[in-house]
């Protein structure tokens, strides 16, 4: 065999193995990307059924039910104009309170009850994810828009 074609036959084989390194890393963060949406957003379809999933906003004040085994929790996240049911099993966060915002992760059931995975407490009164605050100012609009058509 030439060298120049042993030459060739190394420079395929490298490039066959930095493109197969390059799908798997690109398939490692498709399998870990987890995306935000709002209660809205999740009515809507637009989130997906078969992923996990972020969705945030308000605890509803008055939504929190807890079961009796003590660790399985029910409540409500809003958006204020949205709701979605949540169901989660394990411990809260000391900051978790309704009212305050809250960012859980899961998949939606097909009772379209969300079953979260984890759950997430903002940490003071004045700091929510960028993300969140837009979303809720965003289906504040829509409801204003709303009602003022006739």
């Amino acid at each position: 065999m030439k060298a120049r074609h042993r030459r060739f036959i190394l420079v395929a084989a490298g490039l066959a193995l930095l493109g197969l390194s390059a799908w798997l890393v690109l398939r490692a963060f498709e399998k870990n990307m987890v995306f935000f949406f709002t209660p809205t957003q999740v009515l809507a379809g637009e989130a997906p059924r078969q992923r996990s999933f972020r969705v945030g906003g308000m605890v509803e004040s008055g939504s929190l039910q807890r079961q009796p085994d003590g660790l399985t929790v029910r409540f409500v996240v809003t958006d204020t104009v949205q709701r979605v049911p949540v169901s989660y099993r394990g411990m809260l966060p000391d900051l978790f309170k309704e009212g305050k915002g809250v960012v859980a992760q899961g998949k939606l059931g097909a009772d379209q009850v969300f079953v979260a995975e984890e759950v997430l407490a903002k940490h003071d009164e004045n700091y929510m994810p960028p993300e969140a605050a837009y979303a809720m100012k965003q289906a504040q609009t829509r409801k204003q828009a709303t009602k003022e058509k006739p």
